[in-house]
């Protein structure tokens, strides 16, 4: 297993394995976008240089020592094996000589297995996860999305 920065072609490799989750759809344009502008920022994990899990994340502008996690997908034949903690190990190596202390990422109180992932990675840590609210249900334009809540870990220190 490869875990490296994505190029533009696995843009689309991203985008499938989201259509064939649970996670929240977007274009495949956003996907091969944040393989151009923000593969720095962003992981992908590959065997037999196979697509089977990424990180889709970004430094916001305001918050320079906070790495936001959009989306974190790994196929659904390698659950299980560790993949999403692993991307987010790499991501934490690849930008803490940079300054980010903190991870932060948005969670539905129906994800559980989002949520014990961000846990997990503060105990692995020895750091804080603080939740709190942060998107209510009232902001989004249909009643089928629930809130989300901000899961921030660290501060991080390797």
């Amino acid at each position: 297993m490869r875990f490296e920065k994505p190029s533009v072609k696995d843009g689309a490799a991203m985008w499938e394995l989201v259509n064939q989750s649970t996670l929240d759809q977007n274009s495949a344009y956003k996907y091969i976008m944040m393989c151009e502008y923000f593969a720095n920022t962003c992981v992908v994990a590959k065997e037999a240089n196979n697509l089977v899990g990424f990180i889709t994340a970004f430094i916001p502008p305001e918050k320079p020592d906070v790495v936001f996690v959009w989306q974190v997908g790994v196929d659904s034949s390698q659950r299980g094996k560790g993949i999403a903690s692993k991307l987010l190990n790499e991501l934490i190596r690849r930008l803490s000589s940079e300054g980010v202390r903190f991870i932060e990422a948005t969670v539905t109180p129906s994800n559980k297995a989002s949520q014990a992932l961000f846990q997990s990675l503060a105990r692995k840590h020895n750091t804080q996860c603080e939740i709190s609210e942060f998107f209510t249900k009232d902001l989004f334009p249909d009643d089928d999305h629930e809130e989300e809540l901000n899961f921030r870990v660290g501060p991080i220190k390797l």
